[in-house]
This record gives structure tokens, sequence and C-alpha cells, in this order.
């Protein structure tokens, strides 16, 4: 199964526009939309329940419920555009929900993270008003996919430059999709 984590928020995104056409060359998936889900940042409570419950090594617990889907997903699609030179804070706080040590990752003896994640590959699907710059958003999510979650492919998919003055936006990301092809 696909998993489509849409960090989205607008109605006509191209962020989507891009995922959408990945997503149909890759087949079935399933969609989880963050602004729609009641994610909120971990406070006290949250930060010790959570940890009561990996003591008790109680993953089944509803609290988990997105890092199990993350974990039992065998390929992972992220469609989020670049925000004030990262990515929506929604994706974070999805981050902060996902990273449940007993499930996408846990430790080994010499205390490097160890990825227990099903999926094969990650795409990460972005679009930029300016030029794209990895380091502030995919970069970062290339190294907690390969180097915590044992996730082994990650590729990006991007369109930069649709807000630069004169330039026909609706023709670069057309553009990007053809370049991009079948996955």
């Amino acid at each position: 199964m696909t998993l489509f984590i849409n960090c989205c928020p607008r109605g006509e995104s191209r962020t989507e526009k891009l995922a959408r056409a990945l997503l149909k060359a890759l087949g079935e998936y399933e969609e989880l939309r963050l602004y729609d889900e009641p994610l909120h940042s971990l406070g006290r409570a949250d930060i010790a329940k959570r940890d009561a419950l990996l003591a008790e090594k109680k993953y089944d617990d509803e609290m988990f419920r997105y890092a199990r889907q993350f974990a039992a997903a065998d390929r992972i699609v992220i469609a989020a555009p670049l925000w004030d030179l990262s990515f929506p804070a929604q994706l974070k706080v999805y981050l902060e929900n996902i990273y449940v040590t007993g499930i996408v990752t846990k430790y080994s003896e010499a205390g490097k993270p160890v990825g227990l994640c099903r999926a094969s590959e990650l795409y990460y699907v972005t679009t930029s008003g300016g030029p794209f710059d990895g380091r502030f958003g995919y970069d970062y999510w290339k190294t907690i996919a390969q180097d915590c979650f044992g996730i082994p492919t990650v590729k990006l998919l991007e369109a930069e430059n649709l807000d630069i003055v004169g330039a026909d936006a609706e023709k670069i990301v057309d553009d990007a999709i053809k370049a991009y092809g079948p996955a």
C-alpha cells in the first residue's frame, strides 16, 4: 500500500497537482490529509502518556495510530509545498506524532537508530515560488527516512520558480510532471 501524506492546505495546490500525477503512475494509495486530522504538537501531558505507553510497550494505543500506519506502508509519498524555506509546520507536527521508538525505529546497542519501516521508497513532492533549496525540507526528510526509519530510497520531485515575475507556473508544473514520467 502506498501512503500519501498530503500536507497541502490550499485547494488549488501546485504541489498536490504534481503529487497526484505521481500517484496516478504509482497506482492505488491511501491518503492522509494532514490538515483534516486532529494532529497537535505534543505537550507535557502527551509526552507523559507517550512515555508511560512506551514503557509498557503498548504500541496498539490510539496515540500511535499514525506511527503504525507510516511503518506499515510499502511506499510513501509526501506532498508539502516549500514554505518559509522549509515545509508547513503541520508536517513537523506529523513527524513528532509518528517518531515512536518501537514502531518506526529502535536503537542499536551502540545507540544508533535502526529503521523499522516497511517502505522501500519515499517520494518527497514539493513546489516553490522561487529557487528550490533542498537543505531545509527535502534533505531533512531524506536523512530521517534513510537513517532513522530504514527507508533505503528517497526521491525528490519538485517544480521551482513558480512565482517569479513572468513565469508560466502552470507550464513549469506540467513540464515537471512530464519530466518525471512514470515512476
